[in-house]
């Protein structure tokens, strides 16, 4: 098949929330508490999306405030609805905009965004720009290659069916989605004591209506490329993965997603 190539679209909140907010969530979570961070300190979300990572800041690091951001307006208008807390503003920025404050932010934090920037290294530079001195610049991002197994799944069996899906897969599309090349990322931005570490949840689906609904909603890489198919296409794929994800336990699907976090610390 030779479906149309889609671009990544970013623009339903309640989508981007049941394909991938649920992990989302968890490893915002994960992320939070590998940080340790101190109490009572000024944060800063960049490319917030739908308030994962803000909502688990509040919950976990007892901020004085955090200011959080996203240059699409419907992802913002779906974070600033499902944010609890009101120490939290939600503003719709991006990068070659962050949003700034006197002296600087104690930490600059974004997760799951870094690599679909088109200029890394400049915008971890600018994360580094809004950060005070001694404060933490950290991130994480999916190890799309081995370590995301749902949307591996979804990969392979798409490239099988289509060689022209190898160049939208994430595994192959972001391949600075691994430890040693963040690490390098971190420190040739001028941030000092750079460490990173693997980061895994479990993603459990009730059966495969559970893991297959999600790809239909069109937002993301795969749900992307997912509505570019014909009819025909769509059920070729979506039988293939059935087959490849049938489970005799009930019907509950298993599978490990992987992420990698990075820090490092401003002059």
């Amino acid at each position: 098949m030779t479906p149309k190539s889609p671009a990544d679209k970013w623009a339903a909140g309640d989508a981007y929330e049941t394909f991938m907010g649920r992990w989302s969530r968890e490893i915002a979570r994960r992320f939070v508490r590998w940080l340790a961070c101190e109490p009572d300190r000024a944060w800063l979300d960049v490319g917030c999306g739908t308030g994962a990572l803000a909502t688990a800041v509040c919950e976990l690091a007892a901020p004085s405030r955090v200011v959080a951001c996203d240059p699409s307006e419907p992802l913002v208008r779906h974070a600033r609805s499902t944010i609890p807390a009101p120490r939290v503003s939600v503003l719709v920025a991006g990068f070659g905009g962050l949003p700034e404050t006197p002296g600087g932010f104690d930490r600059v934090v974004s997760g799951l965004v870094l690599n679909f920037l088109p200029d890394v290294p400049r915008s971890v530079r600018e994360m580094r720009a809004r950060t005070c001195p001694g404060g933490v610049v950290a991130a994480y991002v999916w190890d799309y290659a081995k370590g995301m197994e749902f949307l591996r799944c979804f990969w392979d069996e798409a490239v099988a069916l289509d060689e022209g899906a190898r160049e939208l897969d994430e595994g192959v599309r972001f391949p600075m989605c691994r430890r040693e090349v963040l690490e390098v990322l971190f420190s040739d931005a001028g941030l000092h004591d750079v460490r990173s570490d693997a980061m895994e949840i479990p993603t459990r689906f009730a059966g495969f209506s559970d893991y297959w609904e999600p790809f239909l909603g069109g937002t993301g890489p795969a749900p992307s490329y997912v509505a570019s198919l014909e009819e025909d296409q769509r059920t070729e794929l979506r039988a293939r993965l059935e087959r490849r994800l049938a489970q005799p336990r009930g019907g509950i699907i298993e599978l490990l997603a992987r992420a990698w976090a990075v820090r490092g610390t401003a002059p």
